[in-house]
């Protein structure tokens, strides 16, 4: 099996898992126990179209702030509570839902909650080559989502008998071993400290912790769904 990291562009057709840890991967990850399934938007007003469309609930941002006129922010604490009977979120990000619409692959979401979960279902469905992908900020390398991708490679690597990975996958790896590090990386990231100054603090505590779900994402036609057993 062939392992590689990329950023902002998939290097594969067969298993990409797209990687925005602060926070859009979070967001559908965790907000997935609350809604059925997730329709990534790549504008505002696309989102507050498909709203009424689908009588929905409508989350995003730009810049790290919450959309004017939306429910709620791209915060997973936000959407994994939010209190409703509608089963359809509608969300729109800077990074994370712009990366989904190139990918050419299976689609997987993964970061820091469900990092074993997401690299154990990429080794099932995959058949010759994963590939993690960082989101990135506004064409940026973004140190949380290098830090993210690297405990989902180890665990990857993990499930498999055998592999050939790229240096980049094997740096990020080593990255991620030291937990207290990634902690400070999160923080200490410019995503990190812009998000800290914007009041979301709890976010990126939220977004570090280490697999506390089992939540594995699928981007198909247009909607993120969970994967079912």
């Amino acid at each position: 099996m062939k392992v590689t990291l990329s950023f902002e562009a998939t290097s594969t057709k067969d298993v990409s898992i797209m990687v925005d840890a602060l926070r859009a991967s979070t967001t559908m990850t965790l907000g997935l126990n609350n809604f059925k399934r997730i329709i990534p938007c790549f504008t505002p007003e696309e989102a507050l179209k498909l709203k009424e469309e689908y009588d929905g609930v409508v989350a995003g941002e730009r810049g790290g702030e919450m959309i004017e006129g939306f429910d709620m922010g791209n915060s997973p604490q936000e959407v994994e509570n939010y209190e409703t009977d509608k089963d359809t979120l509608l969300l729109t990000t800077s990074n994370g839902t712009r990366i989904l619409e190139n990918m050419d692959s299976t689609i997987l979401v993964g970061c820091m909650v469900n990092a074993k979960a997401v690299a154990e279902k990429s080794t099932q469905m995959a058949s010759s080559h994963i590939d993690v992908v960082m989101a990135g900020v506004r064409g940026n390398f973004a140190l949380e989502d290098f830090l993210a991708s690297g405990e989902i490679l180890y665990w990857i690597c993990q499930n498999l008998d055998g592999y050939e990975i790229n240096d980049y996958a094997r740096a990020a790896i080593l990255a991620s071993r030291d937990y207290e590090s990634v902690k400070d990386g999160f923080f200490n990231s410019a995503s990190g400290k812009r998000l800290t100054k914007l009041g979301y603090k709890k976010d990126i505590e939220r977004c570090f912790t280490k697999n506390i779900t089992e939540n594995v994402a699928t981007y198909k036609n247009n909607e993120l769904t969970l994967i079912k057993d």
